[in-house]
C-alpha cells in the first residue's frame, strides 16, 4: 500500500498509451488537493510523448501529479512544496531503473539522513486520490477513494503518542517511524460503491 503512494512517474513507459490533454490532467490532478489551494497549484504531468513536464506553473505551496497514462489505475496526488525534493528523487530513482519502491525508499532516507536529500522542516501533507476512472465531462473521478499522508521526518512513537498500526478504521498511524520516511498515515474508511 504505501510504496505505491505515488505512481513511479519516470518509469518504463507503455508506448502506446494515450496521454489526455493537458488540460484535462490538470483538472483531474488538483482534485487531489484541497479545494481552496487547487486553482493555485504546480501541476506536473506528462506531454504527447509520454515524458513527465510541468503542466502549469503554480503560485501557492502545492503541487500536484497528473495521473500516469501508462498505468491502468486512476491515481493523482498533491503535496506540499517541501516534499518536492524527496519526491523528485524518487521519480529520478525510477528513472534509473530502480524498480523495487523499498530500494528507493531506503535510498532517499540514507541520503537524507547523510544531508544530501533536503526533508521537510515541518509537518507536510500528501493527499492521494485514486478511483477507477476519471470522467472528463463530469469533472469527477469514478469510484473515488482520497487518503492523507502526513510526513514528520524522524518522529517516533514517543514523540507522536501514535500507533505504528491503525486502531480502527480512519484512525491515524506513524508509518517508517524514526526514519526520514516517517509518516503519519490517515485512510478513511471506503465508502461502498453506489452508496
Amino acid at each position: 500500500m504505501v510504496l505505491s503512494l505515488l505512481p513511479a512517474f519516470g518509469a518504463p513507459r507503455q508506448a502506446n498509451a494515450q496521454v489526455p490533454s493537458s488540460e484535462t490532467q490538470v483538472a483531474s490532478a488538483v482534485l487531489a488537493g484541497p479545494a481552496a489551494q487547487q486553482a493555485g497549484a504546480k501541476v506536473l504531468g506528462f506531454d504527447p510523448a509520454g515524458q513527465l513536464v510541468t503542466l502549469r506553473e503554480g503560485d501557492n505551496q502545492l503541487v500536484c501529479l497528473a495521473d500516469d497514462p501508462a498505468d491502468d489505475s486512476f491515481s493523482v496526488a498533491c503535496y506540499h512544496e517541501s516534499l518536492e525534493p524527496y519526491m523528485a528523487r524518487g521519480r529520478e530513482l525510477a528513472a534509473q531503473g530502480t524498480t523495487d519502491g523499498n530500494q528507493r525508499l531506503q535510498t532517499r532516507w540514507k541520503e537524507a539522513e547523510d544531508g544530501t536529500l533536503a526533508m521537510p522542516e515541518a509537518p507536510a501533507t500528501l493527499y492521494v486520490l485514486t478511483g477507477s476512472a476519471y470522467d472528463s465531462e463530469a469533472g469527477e473521478v469514478v469510484d473515488s477513494y482520497l487518503r492523507y499522508v502526513v510526513y514528520v521526518p524522524w518522529a517516533t512513537i514517543e514523540s507522536t503518542g501514535l500507533s505504528e498500526a491503525p486502531m480502527g478504521p480512519g484512525s491515524p498511524w506513524l508509518m517508517y517511524p524514526g526514519t526520514a520516511g516517517a509518516h503519519i498515515m490517515i485512510s478513511p474508511p471506503r465508502t461502498p460503491a453506489g452508496g
